[in-house]
C-alpha cells in the first residue's frame, strides 16, 4: 500500500494530466454522439464528399463506349414542331432503334417509361413492341412506387424481369415498394431486358448513391382482377443499368451466370469485379467530366433531333446527318434534359443533371471498377485518432504557438490532400470533417493542458525564487521588494503599514544542546505559528538566520503592537516538538516600525524595527521592544 501511494505521488503530475484528457475526451464523445451532433457531421461529411467529387470530376474521363441521345430543348421544340405535342408517336422510337441498330451497337436503351397512353396509336405502339421482339439488346425501363390501389392497382409483373438473389444479409427498407409504373404488358411479354429506374437522394436532397436492387411483391393475379393485392413473396429487380452492366461484361469479359453472386460483405460480385454495396443495395456513384458549363470532358451526347434528321435526311449530304457507324459498338442511352420533363437530378458535381447520365454514370463505374468505397466505421475511428494523436503531439512538442498552428495546419492539409489522393486512386471514401474537427479540439485541448503544465512551472518557478525552503515563508528578496512596494503604495494612498522583525529567543542555544535538526524543527514551527496568527494580506518572510519579519499593510503603530504582543503570546503559550519524544517552549523578542511614522525607507525602518527588537532582548526578551525616543 505504502508503495502504491509512493508511485502516485511520484506521478500524480503525469496521473493529473492523463487524467484531465480522458475526462476532455469523454466530454467530447459524448458531445459526438447526440443526435444533432450525428446530423451535422454528416451532412458536412456529405458535403465533404462532394467537393472532393468536384475537385477530381475534371480528371475523370468517361467511357467512349456510352453516347446519350438525348431530348434536350431543341429536340424538345423540335419534337413539337413536327408531332404537335409529347409524348410523340412511338413508332418514331421504333425508327430510331431501327437506325441504330444497324449500325450494330452494343446495347440500346430507353430511360423512358412506355406506359400506356390515349394519345398513342395501337399501330404505332405495336412498331415499338416489334422493335423489342426483334432485338435481343435493347432495353427499357420500369419504375417503382408505393401509389395506393385507389390510384392505381398493382401489377403482377413477369418472372423474367426479377433476378434471383440467394441472400439473406441486405435489408431493402426503404427500397420495397407495393406499386408499379408498369410499361405496356405487350413490351413486357417479349423481352427480359427490362429494369428499373429508380434513385435515391440524399437528407439534403443531392443524388450520390443508386439502388441496384428493389423488392417487389409476386401478385396473384386472380386476386388482382377481384381489386384484392394478395401475395405470398417479394423478388429482386434490379437496376436497368445493372443490367446492361451485366451484359456489358458478358460480351467484353465473358462473364458467366455463375460469376454473378452477393458475397458474405455485401458486395455484388460480377466476376472479377465487386460492387459495394450498403446492406440496402445502394452504391456510392463516382463522377465524371469538367462541371459547370464547360462540359466538353463529359459522356458524348447526341441531340435526338439531330439524330431524326438523319434517319429522314431532307436532301442528300444534309450537314445534321451524324456519321455513318456513329453507333457502332456503343452503349446507346436515350432519354430527356429537359427540365419541364422533371427528369434532373442534382448530384455532387452538378445542380442540374439530367437522369439518363447519372444512369450512364452507373454503368461507367461499373466498367470502370471504380464504385466509391466507403471504409467501415472502425477505419474512420482509428484514422480519426491517429490524426488526432499526431497534431496532439506536434502541439506538445513545439515551443511555441505560432510554431504549434502551421504545424497542425500542415498534417490537416497533407491528410486532406492524402483523403482526396485516395479517393482518386482507390475510389476509398475516407472521413474528412471528423478526423479534421477532432483534430482542432485535439489542438485546442493539448494546447490548453501545455498552458497549465506552463502556469504550474511557472508558479513552482515562481516559488523557488521567493520562498525559503526550510521554512516555506517568502525570502529576503522578496522581503526588500514586498518593503519597497509597500511604501510606494502608501504613497499613493495615504495610508499607513508597519514592520515586525523577529528573533528566536535562545536559538544558537538549541542548536548546541538538541542538535540542528531540532533547530529546524523550531525554524519550522515558529513560521507556521507567524503565518497563522496575521491575517492572509500580510506578509510573513524569513528575514535571515532565526530572524523573521512581518509586513503588516494597512495597520498603523498602535495596531502593529497590538498585534506584535498577540504573535508573542501565542508562540509563548504552545509548545515545540524537536523530536519523538521531545516538547520544548520557545519565545520571541519582536521590533516594530511604521510607515511614515518611523521612516520613509526600507532601510530605516528596518533599522528602527531592529532597535526595538534589540530593546526587547535588552529587558529580558519574550516581548515587544519600545524605543526610547
Amino acid at each position: 500500500m505504502n508503495n502504491f501511494i509512493s508511485l502516485l505521488k511520484k506521478y500524480k503530475t503525469a496521473i493529473f494530466y492523463s487524467f484531465l484528457l480522458v475526462v476532455m475526451l469523454t466530454i467530447l464523445s459524448v458531445i459526438f454522439s447526440m443526435p444533432g451532433t450525428k446530423n451535422f457531421f454528416s451532412s458536412m461529411e456529405l458535403k465533404s464528399f462532394d467537393v472532393r467529387q468536384v475537385v477530381l470530376a475534371e480528371y475523370k474521363k468517361p467511357s467512349k463506349d456510352i453516347v446519350i441521345v438525348t431530348v434536350d430543348d431543341p429536340s424538345y421544340e423540335y419534337l413539337l414542331n413536327h408531332y404537335g405535342e409529347w409524348p410523340i408517336p412511338r413508332e418514331v422510337y421504333a425508327q430510331f432503334v431501327d437506325y441504330v441498330e444497324a449500325q450494330n451497337p452494343l446495347m440500346v436503351a430507353f430511360d423512358l417509361l412506355f406506359i400506356k397512353s390515349f394519345k398513342s396509336s395501337h399501330y404505332s405502339d405495336q412498331k415499338l413492341v416489334e422493335s423489342f421482339k426483334k432485338y435481343d439488346n435493347l432495353y427499357t425501363a420500369i419504375n417503382f412506387d408505393d401509389q395506393p390501389v385507389e390510384i392505381r392497382m398493382p401489377k403482377r409483373l413477369p418472372d423474367s424481369l426479377s433476378m434471383d438473389l440467394k441472400v439473406d444479409s441486405l435489408d431493402f427498407n426503404p427500397y420495397v415498394f407495393k406499386n408499379c409504373r408498369a410499361i405496356m404488358q405487350s413490351i413486357m411479354d417479349v423481352t427480359p431486358n427490362v429494369g428499373h429506374i429508380n434513385t435515391s437522394k440524399s437528407d439534403d436532397g443531392v443524388n450520390r448513391t443508386a439502388p441496384l436492387f428493389v423488392r417487389y411483391p409476386i401478385y396473384n393475379e386472380v386476386a388482382l382482377k377481384k381489386g384484392v393485392t394478395s401475395y405470398s413473396e417479394t423478388k429482386y429487380y434490379p437496376y436497368l443499368t445493372l443490367k446492361l452492366a451485366i451484359r456489358y461484361l458478358q460480351e467484353k469479359e465473358n462473364l458467366k451466370a455463375d460469376e454473378i453472386f452477393i458475397d458474405q460483405e455485401n458486395n455484388l460480385v460480377l466476376g472479377k469485379r465487386k460492387l459495394p454495396m450498403f446492406k440496402n443495395s445502394e452504391v456510392v456513384l463516382n463522377w465524371y467530366g469538367e462541371t459547370g458549363l464547360k462540359r466538353n470532358k463529359t459522356f458524348t451526347y447526341v441531340p435526338f433531333w439531330k439524330v431524326i434528321e438523319s434517319i429522314n435526311p431532307k436532301k442528300v449530304g444534309n450537314k445534321d446527318q451524324l456519321p455513318k457507324d456513329f453507333f457502332k459498338d456503343k452503349v446507346v442511352y436515350l432519354g430527356t434534359s429537359v427540365v419541364s420533363l422533371s427528369d434532373i437530378k442534382m448530384v455532387p458535381t452538378e445542380k442540374y443533371l439530367p437522369g439518363v447520365e447519372l444512369h450512364a454514370t452507373l454503368l461507367n463505374n461499373i466498367i470502370d471498377d471504380s464504385l466509391i468505397k466507403k471504409v467501415s466505421p472502425v477505419t474512420n475511428v482509428l484514422v480519426t485518432l491517429l490524426l488526432a494523436a499526431l497534431v496532439g503531439v506536434l502541439v506538445y512538442l513545439t515551443s511555441s504557438i505560432f510554431a504549434s498552428l502551421v504545424c497542425a495546419l500542415a498534417v490537416i492539409l497533407a491528410y486532406l490532400v492524402i483523403n482526396t489522393y485516395l479517393m482518386y486512386f482507390f475510389n476509398l471514401w475516407i472521413w474528412a470533417v471528423m478526423p479534421v474537427m477532432t483534430s482542432v479540439l485535439a489542438f485546442i485541448v493539448v494546447y490548453l493542458i501545455k498552458y497549465i503544465i506552463k502556469s504550474r512551472d511557472f508558479e513552482y518557478t515562481y516559488k523557488l525564487a521567493t520562498t525559503d525552503g526550510l521554512t516555506e515563508l517568502y525570502n529576503h528578496r522578496f522581503f526588500q521588494e514586498q518593503m519597497i512596494m509597500n511604501i510606494e503604495y502608501s504613497k499613493r494612498s495615504g495610508s499607513s503599514f508597519s514592520l515586525i522583525l523577529i528573533d528566536i529567543d535562545f536559538f544558537k542555544k538549541f542548536n548546541d544542546t538538541y542538535g540542528h535538526q531540532a533547530g529546524d524543527a523550531v525554524l519550522k514551527q515558529v513560521a507556521q505559528t507567524l503565518k497563522k496568527s496575521v491575517r492572509s494580506s500580510d506578509i510573513v518572510c524569513r528575514y535571515g538566520g532565526e530572524e523573521m519579519a512581518i509586513i503588516l499593510r494597512d495597520t498603523d503603530r498602535e495596531e502593529a503592537l497590538v498585534a506584535a504582543q498577540k504573535i508573542c503570546d501565542t508562540v509563548a503559550n504552545r509548545s515545540f516538538k524537536l523530536g519523538p519524544d521531545l516538547e520544548k517552549n520557545v519565545t520571541i523578542s519582536l521590533g516594530v516600525a511604521t510607515y511614515p511614522l518611523n521612516g520613509e525607507k526600507p532601510s530605516e525602518l528596518i533599522e528602527y524595527s531592529d532597535k526595538g527588537l534589540y530593546a526587547a532582548k535588552e529587558n529580558g526578551r519574550n516581548q515587544v521592544g519600545i524605543v526610547q525616543e
